[in-house]
């Protein structure tokens, strides 16, 4: 396949098994993980957990990844769409509240195929790093139920220092307003699952507050009220590889964390999660070791 499925346009041919383009995988998907998972918001991990399934590889790779280990493609196993069908169903029937699409963007094709083989009863969660494109996301229009982008960077000089994507911002935008079309406004059911809609998520970065402020400012701007929820998280943590950052050998500050969180309420975004600074641990990020795959 020739490859335009994110915003790169990278252009180039990826084969069904060799790694190709920014991204550094094939066309078939590699799974690092798949399993329930208890990490995410209450309103998708619930008391079952949610079906995760960690897909190796990505189109972003933000030097500071906690989830480094996949996201560089050194972890994983190719499958095939038949096999990938199999792991969602058989997640479902473990009991989970849902299939949880992690890093998926560059396997899109793969994934369209397989969900329309497994039609699955319970939601689906495309879990992005938010750059994903308007053309590939119309793909899974049906398909998907629930989208949980980030919004890593409204600072497009914070996106090429640390993404070498200085169009992020733009990309990510347009993106989280096609998802918003697909699924309108967000649905609970009586337990507090997430059925339907948008939660939008933003790290916090040291020495990046206007950044911060500037995601809170998109999301109270574009999508007010009871539109989607929104999760603020602290839970940046120092990470290998990162020392010509200086700014990133550090967690951020509770006074930084307060600061955003009453911006956020001020600016009238109550339907959501923030995190407490303690959140900064690697305690979460589960072991990469093929389990379910």
């Amino acid at each position: 396949m020739i490859c335009k499925l994110c915003p790169r346009q990278c252009g180039v041919e990826r084969s069904e098994y060799s790694p190709a383009g920014v991204c550094a995988s094939p066309a078939l998907p590699r799974i690092a993980r798949a399993a329930a998972h208890f990490g995410e918001e209450p309103c998708i991990s619930g008391e079952k957990g949610s079906g995760t399934v960690f897909f190796s590889g990505c189109n972003l790779k933000c030097v500071f990844c906690q989830n480094h280990e996949i996201s560089r493609g050194k972890v994983g196993k190719t499958v095939s769409v038949e096999r990938l069908r199999d792991i969602f169903l058989e997640l479902q029937d473990e009991g989970v509240h849902n299939i949880n699409l992690v890093t998926p963007t560059h396997y899109t094709d793969a994934i369209v195929k397989a969900l329309g083989m497994a039609r699955l009863r319970i939601p689906v969660a495309w879990n992005s790093s938010g750059y994903d494109s308007v053309e590939a996301l119309k793909m899974l229009e049906g398909l998907v139920q629930i989208y949980m982008p980030d919004f890593k960077y409204a600072d497009s000089e914070l996106a090429r220092r640390y993404s070498a994507a200085p169009n992020y911002p733009e990309a990510a935008k347009a993106a989280i307003a096609e998802m918003y079309r697909q699924t309108g406004p967000f649905t609970l059911d009586d337990d507090g699952m997430l059925q339907k809609g948008v939660l939008i998520r933003h790290l916090i970065l040291p020495e990046a507050e206007q950044n911060s402020r500037a995601a809170i400012d998109f999301v109270a701007d574009n999508f007010p009220g009871e539109r989607v929820l929104f999760s603020l998280m602290a839970q940046f943590t120092p990470m290998p590889g990162t020392d010509r950052f200086p700014e990133l050998q550090k967690t951020v500050s509770q006074e930084l964390n307060e600061r955003l969180i009453d911006y956020m309420l001020c600016r009238g975004i109550e339907y959501g999660f923030w995190q407490d600074t303690a959140a900064a641990t690697d305690d979460m990020i589960p072991d990469f070791d093929l389990t379910g795959v």
